[in-house]
């Protein structure tokens, strides 16, 4: 069973979904808050979320990964709804939004479909040499490990020329 990566999830406290570059978190107080009732505060990995007239809890811990405290931001939304934007400093799924609650299996999560140039750098390059492994092997032509291991073959052929490989057989 695959998890669309919209998918709402649910924690005694609040709500949350993501993408892969972003989570949002969505709590709903029992009673009318403003944005001067709560305390929040955001670190790069950690999060509190806190009505100071009630003094209850809404998020309290370290979070599953970090985030860019620049870029994220919280809000109050018709008097009942706290919405808070998390961008993730790495594009990549989270199991949960604060460690020790419970985790959702990311490998179930069925993406949206995305751009090459909504993946950071790092990604993008793995994305795109996988892209183009898969056209190779399609085409029956060599993939960069194929072409990798031939260009090592060639060095040591080169740095022992004494070295007879003509009946040699190599495992791939």
């Amino acid at each position: 069973m695959s998890i669309p990566s919209s998918k709402v999830h649910k924690t005694d406290k609040y709500s949350w979904s993501q993408t892969l570059t972003e989570a949002t978190i969505t709590i709903t107080s029992d009673v009318v808050v403003r944005g001067r009732d709560l305390f929040v505060k955001m670190d790069k990995q950690y999060l509190t979320v806190k009505n100071k007239i009630s003094n209850e809890i809404y998020i309290d811990g370290t979070l599953h990964k970090s985030i860019k405290i620049d870029d994220s931001t919280w809000s109050v939304v018709d008097g009942k709804t706290i919405t808070i934007e998390l961008f993730k400093i790495k594009s990549e799924w989270w199991s949960c939004i604060v460690q020790g609650e419970q985790e959702i299996d990311v490998t179930q999560i069925t993406p949206e479909n995305s751009s090459l140039n909504d993946l950071d750098g790092e990604t993008r390059t793995m994305v795109e040499k996988m892209m183009f492994n898969q056209r190779q092997k399609a085409a029956g032509l060599p993939t960069t490990d194929d072409e990798e291991k031939e260009r090592h073959l060639q060095e040591f052929k080169d740095l022992n020329p004494n070295l007879d490989f003509s009946g040699a057989t190599f495992n791939k």
